[in-house]
């Protein structure tokens, strides 16, 4: 029976490419997911486009937390699998998906509980809070089910496979553009439903692609057991996949939590600019489909390769992402900058919000690439389980450039000066990590720092659970 795939072996450029290629339809479906819900609800109007808006930031935490404990299991299982444990592969994955749920579905709770005062700080209108509460309580009560699609498929890609989540990300956004314009807009006997059908349909769609997933990993790659009854292995698990998700989730976090200061900024420009920040959220994914993809492997090839103790590889992957981020950025940008007109129009048809998201496509696209260098880098940290590196390193980025550049440019130019200055915190931040990766990634400094026992590897690769001995 076939494990997993071995990617400790062949041309590192022709594994990443292998693996990125059947995730390009994969992060183009991930994206449709909002997107669709996004065009779908601009159809209703202004109002409910905003209240999309206001709900960007919060929507995101869940999905960090999901890509968190995902990004821990991956990198742990990763590195067992490049170690030929396979049981202890299956014993982290398996528990990790447990903690997974209980923390989400906890979430979800407490952000059904206290939606109200959350989305009054963030001075969501009063007429706008209603579409919100109808919107986000699908969400927070069907969270768990939902996002525990997230780790499941990053544990599958730890075993090298791509190609089968990129086709259970095919089939859920397939069947989310399916029931989004039945639900929303009504048909036969399903009344129209408006903006709570979006949330109705992403949930069923997300339900949906977990339990295929789930019975592929246990089917095809054995690497969902039955829960452990023995508290104590539970914990160990527990303890190697979190040393890596926390701080992997403080900094995942500080996304939703940057996006809810500037989402504050610019709701000081009325309706209208929140609009044409939410739809630009949006649409910029488009920009990160390709990046997303290569982006994907990074953690499952340098987990495998680190745990092989091949550290040349992992130096290769670094260098191959970054030049790829740098290339792909500058395309992008003249792209974005020459087509913002027609994309805006698609997505709106108020005079206002289209002009500000005019201004949004147009700027933002520049710091595209570096900001994807600073992601490849952070990504590169979590998988050879550095990552309170990975931390520091997008805390300053977002902390410290981000909010404060936004905050300095809507002082300096209104909101295009909000824009400008995210866009440059970006080539800063992504500055910041190249210098950084020339320096502490490469091989030797990589090999030195295991023989010198400083990383926290050194004591999770060796140490075998109780089930991986017998």
């Amino acid at each position: 029976m076939r494990r997993h795939h071995d990617l400790t072996e062949g041309g590192v450029g022709r594994r990443m490419l292998g693996m990125a290629a059947p995730m390009i339809a994969g992060t183009f479906a991930m994206t449709s997911f909002s997107l669709a819900d996004t065009w779908f609800v601009s159809r209703l109007g202004t109002v409910p486009l905003a209240a999309m808006g206001f709900t960007f930031p919060v929507v995101m935490i869940m999905g960090c937390v999901g890509m968190a404990l995902g990004t821990g299991a991956t990198a742990i299982v990763s590195q067992a699998l490049g170690d030929n444990d396979h049981a202890r592969a299956r014993r982290v994955s398996t528990d990790c998906l447990v903690l997974a749920l209980c923390i989400i579905m906890s979430l979800g709770t407490i952000g059904f509980l206290t939606m109200e005062p959350l989305f009054r700080a963030m001075k969501a209108p009063d007429d706008v809070m209603p579409l919100i509460r109808s919107y986000m309580t699908v969400w927070f009560l069907f969270a768990g089910p939902s996002f525990l699609a997230m780790p499941a498929n990053n544990i599958m890609r730890a075993a090298g496979d791509t190609r089968f989540p990129s086709l259970v990300m095919i089939c859920g956004a397939l069947l989310n553009c399916i029931l989004d314009p039945i639900l929303i807009f009504g048909w036969g006997p399903i009344p129209a439903m408006g903006i709570l059908g979006a949330a109705i349909a992403t949930a069923i769609s997300r339900f949906a692609a977990l339990v295929l997933v789930l019975v592929v990993l246990h089917r095809r790659y054995r690497l969902v057991a039955r829960p452990t009854a023995r508290l104590s292995v539970m914990l160990h698990s527990w303890s190697q996949a979190l040393h890596i998700a926390g701080p992997a989730l403080v900094s995942y976090l500080l996304h939703p939590l940057s996006m809810f200061c500037i989402t504050r900024i610019v709701a000081g420009y009325g309706k209208t600019a929140v609009a044409a920040l939410g739809a630009g959220g949006r649409i910029e994914m488009f920009a990160y489909l390709i990046p997303m993809a290569l982006g994907i492997s990074l953690v499952p090839l340098v987990g495998q390769n680190y745990g092989g103790g091949r550290y040349d590889r992992v130096a290769e992957c670094r260098l191959y992402s970054e030049r790829f981020a740098m290339v792909w950025g500058a395309i992008v940008a003249l792209v974005f900058f020459t087509a913002a007109p027609s994309m805006a129009a698609l997505f709106t048809k108020d005079t206002a919000t289209e002009r500000t998201l005019v201004l949004y496509l147009r700027i933002m696209p520049f710091g595209y690439g570096m900001r994807e260098v600073l992601r490849y880098v952070t990504l590169i940290l979590n998988g050879i389980s550095r990552p309170i590196a990975s931390l520091k390193l997008n805390a300053f980025f977002l902390i410290v450039l981000t909010v404060p550049c936004a905050l300095l440019g809507a002082r300096l130019w209104g909101i295009a000066g909000v824009f400008a200055g995210m866009m440059v915190a970006s080539n800063v931040a992504g500055l910041v990590a190249l210098s950084y990766g020339n320096r502490q990634m490469t091989p030797e400094r990589l090999a030195a720092l295991v023989v010198a026992g400083r990383t926290t590897t050194s004591d999770s690769l060796p140490g075998k659970t109780e089930e991986s001995t017998t």
